[in-house]
């Protein structure tokens, strides 16, 4: 079979629709498959083009998370082309449009070009939506099937978060949308709300596809915590890793947000939950009394300790993007914080791990319009979940069972629930565990993967079926 993927985010981007479009082709390839992708050279989440990689239009090997390594090939054959784009320094809403617009308009030629190959299926991601016209003609024209595949969705996202304004240009997109989404043989997306507004948007029940983000889980060692009252993990006793690297004690507990630094997470609350989490080791030094033969805490006045005492939390912020900036000067002369650039996806496993608790902060007008995808991750590490959603929205649903959730926008009930995690170790343990099941029963790498081949050759095979019964005289 020939699949045709196109769209603005591949390998060897680390974070995002890049990662995941990158393992769908590599997986691809190894079941035997013969892939094509038509992309960007790689920018995001650093908005700028990655070193190594000319902005032009140019075929390469595929690369894994190291450039220097090719793609194993099992009987299937990969090609990337690469076409080239506008990469504005700082994003915005106007920028945002110029910047998908210049690759869907690159990109055009090359995919006319695969018109040639006979492609099988011409699988596009969303976003951008730009390049979802093209490569329903490109289906159309070389007689193969259409699947538009939603990791986010950009257009309502964009009038939500207000980067777009002005209810008849929302009406009008819309319009568009909705016409163009029905057309495709396969609309898939990643989580059950995401799937309904598909739905809603008008697209067949047959056609709907839930196609949900995945993790590799061999790539997470999952032992016993061995988590004492202090939050020293038995494996991190000796001090190795990512704590020597950040000078991060035995006995803190790591407070880790790892992904994109963009504008959809609402990242001020991080620096606003150190800001807090600062002021409370101030109020212990405060409760402290001296004697001639030590500094104790004080034990006199126990109901205000308690309510300031929290265990070293150390907040550590690794990611790179369009809100960075912002966050470093929010965090300036924080102690309690640590920031790390993106890590190589071979330690991906080993970052995750290291935290105590991570961070998944939202934006409120991002709900079910995008399910972050790093919490694959997070749940994969056996480590709780601190996230910030509307009560309602399916992410809050999602992290119920094995984090925290607070309303978005509220530092201190965000600090509160990381404190109520720091300071109790056994629902620390139990909520990781129940992130870790969940992982394991819905997030499979090649669980996911193989639900997705079967939907594959049963479209494949439909249409093929279909031409057959024509050319006896006979229509479905």
């Amino acid at each position: 079979m020939r699949i045709l993927i196109h769209g603005i985010n591949f390998f060897p981007e680390q974070t995002g629709i890049g990662k995941y479009s990158g393992e769908i082709a590599e997986w691809l390839v190894a079941r035997g498959y013969e892939v094509r992708v038509v992309t960007a050279p790689p920018y995001y989440p650093q908005w700028r083009i990655a070193d190594g990689y000319p902005n032009g239009w140019c075929k390469d090997n595929v690369r894994t998370e190291d450039k220097s390594k090719s793609c194993e090939v099992k009987g299937g054959s990969l090609a990337v082309y690469r076409c080239p784009l506008w990469v504005p320094a700082k994003p915005s809403g106007l920028k945002r449009v110029l910047h998908l617009a210049s690759f869907a308009l690159s990109s055009f030629p090359i995919m006319l070009w695969q018109i040639l190959w006979r492609p099988d299926v011409v699988w596009v991601v969303e976003p951008p939506l730009f390049c979802a016209p093209q490569a329903w003609l490109v289906a159309r024209l070389s007689s193969a099937k259409s699947w538009l595949h939603i990791q986010d969705y950009e257009v309502d996202a964009a009038f939500d978060l207000g980067l777009l304004k002005g209810a008849a240009l929302r009406g009008m997109v819309a319009m568009g949308e909705r016409w163009l989404m029905r057309r495709f043989d396969r609309v898939s997306t990643i989580s059950p709300r995401m799937l309904d507004r598909a739905l809603a948007k008008g697209v067949a029940a047959d056609r709907a596809v839930l196609f949900p983000n995945w993790v590799d889980l061999s790539g997470f060692r999952i032992q016993d915590s061995g988590f004492i009252k202090t939050g020293v993990r038995a494996e991190d006793s000796g001090l190795s890793g990512y704590r020597v690297e950040l000078g991060i004690a035995a006995d803190a507990v790591v407070a880790l947000y790892s992904g994109n630094m963009g504008g959809k997470q609402g990242l001020e609350i991080l620096a606003q939950a150190a800001e807090l989490g600062s002021r409370g080791e101030e109020r212990e030094l405060s409760c402290q009394t001296t004697s001639d033969a030590e500094l104790e805490p004080c034990n006199l006045n126990p109901e205000p300790c308690n309510l300031s005492f929290s265990p070293d939390i150390v907040f550590v912020f690794c990611g790179n993007g369009a809100g960075r900036t912002d966050l470093v000067l929010q965090c300036k002369g924080l102690p309690n914080v640590r920031f790390m650039d993106l890590q190589p996806l071979e330690r991906l496993g080993e970052l995750l791990s290291f935290a105590d608790i991570h961070l998944l902060p939202q934006r409120a007008d991002a709900a079910d319009l995008v399910m972050p995808s790093k919490l694959t991750g997070m749940l994969a590490s056996g480590r709780p979940v601190v996230a910030t959603a509307n009560m309602d929205a399916e992410l809050a649903n999602v992290v119920a069972g094995c984090g925290l959730v607070v309303e978005p926008e509220q530092p201190q009930a965000f600090f509160d629930a990381i404190n109520t995690l720091a300071r109790d170790a056994a629902l620390r343990d139990r909520l990781g565990a129940a992130g870790r099941s969940y992982a394991v029963a819905h997030l499979d790498r090649d669980a996911v993967l193989g639900r997705f081949e079967a939907e594959l050759k049963k479209v494949v095979n439909a249409g093929k079926s279909r031409a057959v019964d024509y050319s006896r005289g006979r229509a479905d």
